[in-house]
């Protein structure tokens, strides 16, 4: 049975075990269910998710589906995307209701944070937080949330390589508000660690300003793949 009231979290994961329990273990009081939808990892991510309550929906791989994957099967009237290797602010769930309480309100993220001491990465953050406020597109690292509604008036996000977070963004903004709310979430360096601060920043800028001019994302993902460094499963780090 549907839970109007209710906040579903689900997080994309593929091969995530390094990371995956923490973020579970993170995830605070106030939300109806956590569901991890799983595009077929063979290290153990799964039996990690079982092992603190989630709820696994196993679909094709691919961010975009295994989030829609995931949504199908959550119960919320409340949608929360969680990357695994993202933890929320304790008093998320109510940041949420709170800004739900406007009817003109779509959907939203949080403030980007990034746990590292390296001052760039700070400055990194700051920067795509303001990005945000002026765009009014929130990205994947952010939490992006959205209410079960609009999320589906918009088609959920679309089945492409990359750039499925700022496809579904811009669809909301047609529908509504989307908002940034001033607590941070606290997610990974571990892409700009292996990488490299420089190249990743430059590179992810590159990306979205390609698919801004209307690059194909398929395109994208090709050149994203052969442009990144060895090691790892493929990911765009904004």
């Amino acid at each position: 049975m549907p839970d109007a009231d209710g906040i579903s979290v689900v997080v994309p994961t593929l091969n995530e075990a390094a990371v995956l329990a923490r973020t579970l273990a993170a995830v605070p009081a106030g939300f109806s269910e956590v569901i991890v939808a799983d595009g077929g990892s063979a290290d153990g991510t799964t039996a990690i998710a079982l092992e603190h309550g989630a709820r696994v929906r196993v679909s094709p791989a691919g961010r975009g589906p295994q989030m829609n994957a995931g949504a199908a099967a959550a119960r919320g009237g409340v949608l929360l995307f969680l990357h695994a290797d993202t933890a929320l602010p304790a008093d998320a769930a109510d940041r949420i209701g709170a800004a739900l309480a406007d009817p003109g309100v779509v959907g939203g993220a949080f403030s980007l944070g990034i746990d590292s001491p390296d001052p760039r990465l700070g400055l990194i953050a700051r920067a795509a937080n303001l990005r945000t406020r002026i765009t009014g597109v929130p990205y994947g690292d952010q939490a992006l949330f959205v209410r079960r509604g609009a999320f589906e008036a918009a088609g959920g996000f679309p089945d492409v390589s990359i750039m499925e977070d700022v496809a579904l963004g811009r669809k909301l903004k047609r529908l509504g508000r989307v908002v940034l709310l001033p607590a941070r979430v606290r997610t990974s360096a571990r892409r700009w660690e292996r990488e490299g601060v420089v190249r990743t920043t430059l590179r992810n800028a590159a990306l979205i300003s390609l698919y801004l001019l209307g690059v194909p994302p398929a395109r994208l993902a090709r050149w994203y793949r052969d442009v990144r460094a060895p090691g790892g499963p493929g990911r765009l780090r904004r």
